[in-house]
């Protein structure tokens, strides 16, 4: 698969297969997702990937929570900045018209939110989950050498014939993640990426995306 294949192929997948993926196959991504740049090469994530018996545990852990419908914890940094307004607020509620018909859930059930939070915590179905957390003495700019990691991984986990889903649900639940992976408190939970062999038989949702004209401007070409 060429870089091109892996962008084009790359989408949140929410339904995975309980497949495992070889630890052999995680260590080659993680490897190669090293090259992944950061300013100053600060390299300042740190990733904690967890499978078998810990996962189950944080899935049972995280689904009581979220049909008790617990709020979840303090919210460390806004998963969306307040007062969206057009294109974005327009982009986000095209996507979310798309993913709860993918999943069955309907815009008007009172339940929408549980059930939503429910499928998270179970990550999908995923096998595997990577959490990425940063030093909390790290800024913005980290914040986004982050971002260019896990793209990174993501790609890779495409070449390698696996799906991901990244999951920034996972800080509402942010102590319980840290319970499982004994992260101490120096260090802030980003978001989570499920990883895995996508389900079979399940409808697959590719959201749209806004043409190269609306967000790019050549400047002297």
């Amino acid at each position: 698969m060429d870089v091109y294949e892996a962008v084009d192929s790359r989408r949140a997948v929410r339904a995975f297969s309980d497949e495992p993926v070889p630890k052999e196959v995680l260590e080659r991504v993680l490897a190669a997702a090293t090259r992944a740049p950061s300013s100053g090469n600060l390299q300042p994530w740190h990733a904690y990937v967890v499978t078998g018996e810990p996962l189950a545990e944080l899935k049972r852990r995280a689904t009581d929570r979220a049909l008790a419908r617990d709020p979840g914890d303090e919210r460390e940094y806004p998963m969306y900045p307040a007062g969206l307004t057009s294109p974005y607020l327009d982009r986000f509620s095209a996507a979310a018209v798309q993913r709860y018909k993918a999943l069955g859930i309907k815009r008007d059930d009172p339940d929408r939110p549980t059930k939503i939070a429910a499928l998270n915590s179970e990550a999908f179905g995923a096998p595997v989950v990577l959490f990425c957390y940063l030093d909390r003495t790290m800024g913005p700019g980290q914040w986004g050498d982050a971002g260019m990691y896990l793209q990174t991984v993501m790609l890779l986990l495409r070449a390698e014939g696996l799906h991901s889903c990244p999951q920034v649900m996972w800080t509402m639940y942010r102590k319980t993640v840290s319970q499982i992976v004994g992260v101490d408190d120096k260090l802030a939970l980003f978001c989570g990426v499920a990883a895995g062999f996508e389900k079979d038989g399940v409808p697959r949702l590719r959201t749209g995306r806004a043409d190269m004209t609306e967000t790019v401007s050549f400047i002297g070409a």
